[in-house]
């Protein structure tokens, strides 16, 4: 039996209906005085005395119910404040065939570093099979995973069996899209049926799940090719796994950062084209800031969960991980597809169109108390604002609303997403035990009272509220700011904007980056802006030579 610090929680959480002790007054003082509850007298504390007793035979009872991970709750947390916030048109389409002026004339292209774009070319027009590509990435991926440990498991098998279906379409005159035959990762939270689906964490490290994640199921019908299920930090924080820590391409003594870890260190090092990740509060935007990498966090419930651990049902989010914003914006055009199947999920459509042929407005704002502070990509970052304004765009200056102190509910929401490995004391095996890993942080959110928790939503209610205002006082549908050096990655992430991040130069050996974020389901503004900037600064073309 897992221990705890204070006698009446131990009996709180742990108390079998059969042995349900009768509560003292004092076990409620010294309850109170951890949960910070101020206002109670002793005649008030007898008076409670049997609703506790009945309330602890309730949390028992839910307690011995097992409730596996993916069943959400029946408080659904939405974005949408209002229905003109969504797009008119919930359709989800792309570009049918790539232009064949994409694929270079020299032979010596490097596969390795290819786009999606040129990737599809070459497979439209003929010039490489999706059989060669996908032996070619599976190769580099049996190479170099021994240093950078970015690979959980390989789907060789069924790589190989898609790739040679998408050939044989090919040939049929059937051509699925962009992704028609262009292999990618997973990250290991990604249910794929046959196949182990860890979740990064020892307890589960024999896990199968025997059905595709949403995600998946849609980049398979878009033709892609799944070649691996890659590394995440243990059950989705940082980059430490059960088997290693995920290894920085630029810097393989260093990690990549998580919880992507492994997906965005397999793309940075052109182990694969692109791989899918997850963010709940920044596990997209800080492994793609360190490895240099594209990453793209859609609007909260764009993508289908369906298929896909649990960690906060209110904040998690699946994105694309890539080396260029257009390629992101195709990828996410192949897995917007609404699945009820997701309690969260909205049925917003995503009508993509290629950069250049799309339009986006030249007013963006910019935190700029956050780029006028000293941290240590700072330069980096104000040569990217004058770039910016050398493309034509009218940099206007705003201020983010304060930040209210609610982080705890994604450790709450956390929490109860594994309570049962919390009581059976298997959160011993994870690699990771330091105050700021899982471990402790579901113990201690047991320690957070229902109120606070509700208290802390209504709040962040008024939070959306006040962005909501921002983009519309400002007349902006996209601003920029320091990936790391601002408020916005936690406010957006509670309250489910958009954002893409992408490199923007180079510290102390390692990439930096500088992200876009956008208003409730802006994405293709965001990517439009993002290619804008890649083509003239070129940093998602510089890739690390020991690769």
């Amino acid at each position: 039996m897992k221990r705890y610090l204070f006698p009446l929680a131990l009996l709180l959480l742990t108390a079998t209906a059969a042995t349900v002790a009768a509560i003292s007054a004092d076990q409620v003082k010294a309850a109170a005085a951890v949960l910070g509850i101020d206002f109670l007298n002793d005649a008030e504390i007898e008076m409670m005395l049997p609703d506790l007793e009945e309330n602890l035979a309730s949390f028992d009872s839910i307690a011995r119910t097992d409730i596996p991970n993916a069943l959400s709750p029946a408080l659904v947390f939405n974005p949408v404040l209002r229905p003109d916030q969504l797009p008119a048109d919930t359709t989800v389409t792309a570009p049918a065939t790539p232009p064949e002026m994409l694929v270079v004339e020299q032979p010596e292209i490097a596969l390795e570093w290819a786009t999606v774009e040129q990737l599809a070319t070459m497979i439209y027009t003929r010039k490489i099979t999706s059989r060669q590509l996908t032996e070619f990435f599976l190769q580099r991926l049996k190479e170099h995973d021994p240093e950078l440990h970015c690979v959980i498991t390989l789907t060789e098998e069924r790589a190989l069996a898609k790739a040679d279906e998408m050939d044989a379409e090919l040939a049929a005159g059937n051509y699925r899209g962009y992704l028609h035959g262009i292999p990618y990762g997973a990250k290991d939270l990604l249910a794929a049926r046959g196949y182990r689906t860890t979740w990064g964490a020892k307890p589960y490290e024999g896990q199968t799940i025997e059905e595709d994640a949403a995600v998946i199921q849609q980049l398979d019908a878009a033709g892609a090719v799944l070649c691996a299920k890659l590394s995440m930090g243990a059950l989705a924080w940082g980059d430490v796994w059960f088997g290693e820590k995920t290894r920085n391409p630029w810097k393989v003594e260093e990690g990549s950062s998580g919880s992507s870890a492994g997906s965005a260190s397999a793309v940075a090092a052109g182990l694969l084209p692109f791989a899918i990740g997850t963010e709940t509060l920044g596990s997209i935007v800080s492994p793609s800031t360190v490895c240099g990498t594209t990453g793209l966090r859609p609007t909260f419930g764009r993508v289908s969960r369906h298929g896909a651990m649990a960690l906060s049902w209110s904040m998690d989010k699946i994105g694309p991980i890539t080396r260029s914003a257009t390629d992101a914006g195709l990828v996410l055009a192949a897995i917007a597809h609404y699945d009820p199947r997701d309690a969260h999920a909205i049925p917003a459509g995503f009508r993509f169109e290629l950069p250049e042929n799309s339009s986006s407005r030249k007013r963006i704002g910019y935190l700029k108390g956050s780029f006028d502070g000293d941290y240590n990509f700072a330069a980096n970052d104000s040569v990217a604002l004058t770039e910016l304004r050398a493309l034509g765009y009218e940099l206007v200056e705003i201020e983010l609303p304060n930040a209210p102190e609610i982080g705890f509910i994604l450790n709450v929401e956390a929490a109860a997403a594994f309570e049962s490995l919390t009581r059976s004391g298997q959160d011993d095996l994870l690699t990771r035990q330091v105050r700021n890993a899982w471990p402790n942080s579901f113990r201690t959110a047991h320690f957070v009272p229902a109120v606070a928790y509700v208290q802390a939503n209504r709040l962040r209610r008024e939070l959306m509220e006040q962005m909501d205002r921002l983009f519309a006082e400002h007349d902006i549908d996209v601003y920029v700011n320091p990936s790391w050096n601002s408020s916005s990655l936690f406010i957006t992430n509670m309250t489910g904007h958009p954002s893409l991040t992408v490199p923007n130069g180079m510290h102390e050996g390692t990439p930096t980056s500088i992200t876009f974020t956008g208003r409730l389901f802006h994405e293709q503004d965001l990517i439009n802006v993002g290619r804008a900037y890649q083509q003239v600064t070129r940093w998602d073309e510089l890739h690390p030579a020991a690769f």
